[in-house]
């Protein structure tokens, strides 16, 4: 079964360090997926190319047929990567004017995978502070792994354990429902009980007998 993620990146040009920091964790799922014994289809949506439709949007309320084409796209994803640019110490713009235009329903339960870039770390709890609320507003299931990349990050070996265990988790979500066998789905038997023990802890006392004789005196 191949499972689809949706990337929505919101760098502001082709080869900015968060369009390469989604490629990043979009690499890690499909690696963590195929691991698994899955197969994982990635499709991007580049909020630049949106600005001006999403502009209209928000001011008029009339959605464009790419800005249609990009929301069906998202509301399909069984998982998502968001990664956005920090500007005044937040998501940049263009980043919310997407979600703002977005079906409140589209995303509810969907696991995504939060991820901000910055020129330094001083702005690396911006995905607690901005993004998470965001995006649990909207009901989404926002993983535990956010991925913050400063300039200077790019290449070390911390990022890449970051990114690692970020696309880990997106791929256990995947593969979790009617999981390959073998590897940690979620269990649909309990555990056998081990020969000579007993879970039977037998006759439970009232709370009246407990207290029986005590004076309240401390």
């Amino acid at each position: 079964m191949t499972r689809r993620v949706v990337v929505v990146n919101a760098g502001v040009s082709a080869a900015s360090s968060t369009r390469l920091l989604a490629e990043q964790l979009a690499g890690s799922v499909d690696a963590a997926v195929s691991a698994r014994g899955e197969q994982v289809q990635i499709d991007y949506v580049d909020v630049a190319s949106l600005a001006r439709d999403l502009a209209t949007a928000v001011t008029s309320g009339v959605l464009s047929t790419q800005v249609r084409a990009a929301h069906d796209l998202v509301a399909d994803a069984d998982g998502l990567i968001v990664a956005t640019p920090v500007f005044a110490a937040s998501y940049s713009g263009i980043f919310k004017m997407f979600f703002d235009t977005l079906d409140p329903d589209s995303i509810t339960g969907v696991p995504v995978l939060a991820a901000a870039t910055a020129g330094t770390p001083r702005h690396s709890l911006v995905i607690d502070h901005a993004i998470r609320p965001l995006l649990a507003y909207l009901r989404a299931d926002v993983l535990p792994t956010g991925t913050f990349a400063a300039t200077d990050d790019f290449g070390s070996a911390e990022l890449r354990g970051r990114i690692s265990r970020a696309g880990a988790e997106l791929a256990h979500r995947l593969v979790s429902d009617g999981a390959v066998a073998g590897f940690g789905g979620p269990t649909e038997s309990a555990p056998p009980r081990r020969s000579g023990h007993s879970t039977d802890l037998g006759p439970v006392t009232d709370f009246a007998s407990l207290l029986q004789g005590h004076t309240g005196q401390a």
